[in-house]
């Protein structure tokens, strides 16, 4: 099934007189009867198979890491394959033994910007440099050579930093699973990506993002149950970073910028006018590899400022309106890549009024291929952080009919997620 057949598979969610589909107790469709739109979201969510995503049976090979390699080694990897995070495979897991459940091969998931931040921010803590009368580090003119200098650090392995729970968790999908499974996982848990996983084996083939779904659910838009979401104002949600967000001001270094996004464990900090307070750009954990990039910029990270760093993001262009552009590649093209050129400048963030719709934000997320926009107001000065995940949680229905029938995979992703079914409703256990 290609877009066409996706957006033919939407339509179909709506029946006659704009009335949603509902199905009956023998679980046959019956277009003539109302349903409340968390059933509508749910049958529709349901008819959408993982297989029917673009490129997902085309997908190259997955780069996989295991738990007791070194972290010197692991960051050289994906920066050489242009690789954005990896599942972590447990490499004394015996091969021969057939008793092992699937998940037990894969532990968890790692990203490339998590990784070099904790070697920065473990350098740093050690002093393992010297310094020159400016302050600047000396013997460490690239990020490579510094982890040769500090083989502590280098030759830390990737276990290790389960400790501090630097890992995401591993819930894959299969081919077979559908889009609802999919929204199930990303609404209960903090995930980037859900892995897509071959039916028969342990082999990861692919991912599916969370912009990937944003994509997916816009494609609705003008369903009856889609825009009784979609069509309220943002102020109307809750949403995590709700007039909370971290900042650093323009004229502070990269290195200062660097540090806050170790210490909040963010994907993002908004970069503002000391002067107005005014947003004029972001430094993202997604643009560290530019530091590996530039050796100069990385030696004197300590002195060149938030402001000048995000006006180097050249290598972007703007990015195309049309949704459906590279949308397979989006979906699921085999391992995330760590340098993403469709994504906005960083001196060109998204934004949005809190007076927008969620529709709107959901299409200018959509088309900047971004997974967050900053709340701003008439001064331009940022009052909120709307994330994905607070979007995807709208459309996650809380409760699901007594006569769905999820199969196995459905009692093991609510046994993950620490919910059970009650009476059609999904119970939270802790």
């Amino acid at each position: 099934m290609d877009l066409r057949g996706i957006g033919q598979v939407m339509k179909d969610s709506k029946g006659d007189n704009n009335h949603p589909v509902s199905s009956s107790s023998d679980g046959r469709s019956n277009p003539h009867a109302d349903a409340d739109s968390a059933t509508a979201l749910q049958l529709f969510l349901d008819r959408i198979p993982i297989n029917s995503i673009p490129g997902i049976n085309n997908s190259s090979t997955v780069s996989e890491l295991k738990k007791g390699d070194c972290l010197a080694d692991a960051i050289r990897l994906m920066y050489k394959k242009n690789v954005f995070g990896a599942p972590i495979a447990d490499d004394v897991l015996d091969s021969d033994t057939t008793t092992n459940k699937f998940l037990d091969k894969f532990m968890g998931f790692i990203d490339f910007p998590t990784m070099v931040l904790w070697c920065l921010e473990e350098c740093e803590d050690v002093h393992i440099h010297t310094k020159d009368e400016e302050g600047n580090e000396m013997g460490s003119n690239s990020f490579f050579s510094m982890l040769d200098q500090n083989p502590r650090v280098a030759q830390t392995k990737i276990g290790e930093l389960a400790k501090s729970f630097l890992w995401d968790p591993f819930f894959p999908v299969n081919l077979e699973n559908t889009l609802f499974h999919v929204m199930l996982l990303l609404s209960k848990h903090p995930l980037q990506f859900v892995p897509v996983t071959e039916q028969s084996s342990s082999k990861v083939i692919g991912f599916v993002s969370q912009n990937a779904v944003i994509q997916l659910l816009f494609q609705s838009s003008g369903l009856e149950w889609f825009d009784s979401i979609a069509d309220k104002a943002l102020s109307e949600f809750h949403y995590e970073n709700d007039e909370h967000v971290v900042h650093v001001y323009g004229d502070q270094s990269i290195a200062e910028a660097i540090h806050i996004l170790w210490k909040k464990r963010i994907g993002a900090v908004a970069v503002v006018e000391r002067e107005t307070n005014r947003l004029i750009g972001c430094v993202r954990s997604t643009d560290l590899h530019l530091l590996l990039d530039n050796d100069d910029l990385f030696s004197n990270r300590k002195s060149v400022t938030v402001e000048k760093f995000i006006h180097m993001d050249t290598s972007k262009v703007d990015s195309d309106p049309t949704i459906e552009r590279d949308l397979g590649a989006l979906l699921s093209a085999g391992t995330p890549a760590l340098r993403n050129n469709f994504l906005p400048r960083m001196d060109s963030p998204v934004t949005n009024r809190k007076t927008d719709t969620l529709k709107q934000a959901m299409k200018n997320l959509a088309e900047r291929k971004c997974n967050f926009s900053f709340l701003i107001d008439e001064s331009h000065q940022v009052k909120g952080m709307l994330i994905l995940r607070d979007i995807i949680t709208q459309f996650s229905p809380p409760s699901v009919d007594s006569t769905f029938k999820g199969g196995g995979f459905f009692d093991t992703a609510l046994e993950q997620t620490g919910c059970h079914v009650e009476r059609g409703t999904i119970i939270c256990d802790h």
